[in-house]
């Protein structure tokens, strides 16, 4: 079930990633608005002359959003995923698998003595 659920969310974060790039690819500069305002036949374009600039932003807000909110969750359950199988860390874990089963608690019994 969780696995189900993790692979969603990446799903939309790597969609809403997508969507943001194209988004703000699509969108023009602040010089842009210059040009337009003087005829250069951007005010005949599909939403307008300033109608593409609210609906892209609000666009490029909601994949951000939605990317944000995706990247939190992934976090959460990278995080989680591991505290219910082992509370260990990992050099524990580490360390019990290359040390010998009779190894000394200490160096202090490998030094030779008379």
């Amino acid at each position: 079930m969780q696995q189900a659920l993790m692979t969603v969310v990446l799903l939309a974060q790597v969609l809403s990633a997508l969507a943001m790039i194209g988004l703000v690819l699509v969108q023009h500069g602040k010089g842009a608005d210059m040009g337009a305002s003087f005829g250069s036949g951007a005010s005949g374009s599909l939403f307008g002359a300033t109608g593409s600039a609210n609906f892209l932003s609000r666009s490029t807000a909601v994949a951000a959003t939605i990317f944000f909110v995706s990247t939190l969750a992934l976090a959460y359950f990278g995080t989680n995923r591991n505290r219910a199988v082992e509370q260990s860390s990992v050099l524990e874990q580490a360390a019990s698998a290359t040390a010998p089963a009779s190894a000394p608690a200490s160096g202090a019994a490998l030094i030779p003595t008379k």
